[in-house]
């Protein structure tokens, strides 16, 4: 008998146009291989997951900075097409925001855990944040949120250059349009500039102190808080590699015990009531030793299959099996093992792994996308090397401001369709 019931579907909600987005493929490939139909409302088109045997149906979603209602609009098409209760798992933080405050509206369509409305935007807004780490006394960077572009440049010198800055609220950025989520500014005259895109960002500007990366110094946890708050089927882990170098995305991550990481991830939890999946990003302070948390995402971490336990237990599996009310097995953690992005780390791929290691694309039970991966990323990189040789290699024109280094690579949009994916179509373009 299978520990999950399997009668209630999974419904994957992204409206993030990134088609590299392996964290989609993991969640679609756990609850599928655990017998749960598996509805996808995200822009898969030019992107492997879409090759998967275990996608049940696609669907289209709203468009990149869809309003909360243009969400429930697509929900209710969706809940009407399954016809029958599912669980719903946002994927990206628009979508995690969105349904926070659409909960009341989403019931008794889909199954949600018990969370306070707004608490996923207050986390997820990085302005936000940093009042809550200073009323749980949780270790954060100094921010500053500057009210016009001079205090922009003040605050640039005050926190000492380089200084990382970053828009409040990272979601609502345009793509296609130069801005990036977080950028490192290196001139108060950059941090002053940055402040005049405000209104086209769509958020607050906040600068924070800059904290260098270095061996041992980025870590995350992933968990989820179940009904009683007990945080289960997560860990902490260690990027070893990043992408780009030196912060952000995860190319290689290893599970790897910390009992501070660990204390920390579960007080922050504890202290807010926060209930549902995490994914929490921390950065070791080379002075003091002190962990410093930088994100607290209210949605699974696109790395988060690096802690399946003996069990087979991660924090997706987690979130369907309490809110269907199952019982969630107890396995051991996993130490040692390792999540590695292909395309991203191709080299780590290769590599000998004696603590166990999972790839984020190729699967012997699962092999389209894999295959789709290579063509799709091939005419991804290439597009990316003609836009840099029409804009000059990126070199500025004379007399304008040299560009901030980015921290944080923001995602590409790309079109979608809404058809069942075919194998053999997978790496169409």
């Amino acid at each position: 008998m299978s520990l999950f019931d399997t009668r209630v579907p999974a419904v994957l909600l992204r409206t993030d146009r990134n088609p590299f987005h392996h964290g989609t493929l993991g969640a679609v490939r756990s609850l599928g291989r655990a017998g749960v139909d598996v509805h996808v409302v995200a822009d898969c088109a030019q992107s492997p997951v879409r090759a998967s045997r275990y996608v049940s149906a696609l669907h289209t979603p709203p468009p990149p900075g869809a309003s909360p209602a243009d969400i429930a609009v697509v929900l209710r098409r969706v809940a009407a097409r399954i016809a029958r209760p599912a669980v719903l798992i946002p994927m990206d933080d628009a979508c995690a925001v969105a349904v926070g405050r659409l909960r009341a509206e989403l019931a008794p369509a889909y199954l949600l855990p018990d969370l306070p409305g707004a608490l996923p935007e207050r986390v997820a807004d990085k302005a936000e944040l940093a009042g809550v780490c200073a009323s749980l006394d949780v270790p954060h960077p100094e921010t500053l949120v500057p009210d016009g572009p001079a205090e922009a440049a003040r605050a640039a010198w005050r926190l000492g250059l380089p200084v990382v800055a970053k828009w409040s609220r990272p979601w609502l950025v345009p793509p296609g349009g130069g801005l990036r989520s977080t950028v490192l500014v290196r001139s108060a005259r950059e941090a002053g500039e940055l402040y005049r895109r405000a209104e086209e960002a769509g958020s607050r500007l906040l600068l924070q102190a800059f904290l260098p990366p270095g061996p041992d110094r980025d870590w995350f946890f992933h968990g989820y808080a179940d009904r009683s708050g007990a945080v289960r089927a997560g860990g902490p882990g260690r990027k070893t590699r990043a992408r780009p170098r030196g912060a952000g995305l995860t190319a290689v991550g290893r599970w790897t015990p910390n009992p501070q990481v660990q204390a920390l991830a579960e007080r922050i939890t504890g202290e807010l009531g926060y209930r549902g999946i995490l994914d929490l990003d921390f950065r070791r302070c080379g002075t003091t030793g002190r962990y410093h948390l930088l994100d607290f995402n209210p949605r699974p971490g696109a790395q988060f299959r690096l802690f399946t336990d003996t069990a087979g237990l991660d924090v997706v599996r987690a979130l369907h099996l309490d809110l269907t009310h199952r019982t969630l097995p107890d396995g051991a953690p996993q130490p040692g093992r390792a999540f590695v992005v292909e395309n991203y780390a191709p080299l780590s791929a290769l590599r000998p792994a004696p603590g166990g290691r999972e790839l984020a694309w190729h699967a012997p039970d699962d092999r389209a996308p894999g295959r789709a991966l290579w063509t799709l990323w091939g005419r991804h990189v290439t597009a990316r090397l003609l836009d840099r040789l029409r804009r000059k290699d990126g070199r500025p024109r004379t007399g304008a401001p040299a560009r901030a280094r980015v921290v944080r690579q923001a995602t590409s949009p790309s079109p979608d369709r809404s058809d069942r994916p075919d194998d053999d179509r997978a790496g169409s373009r």
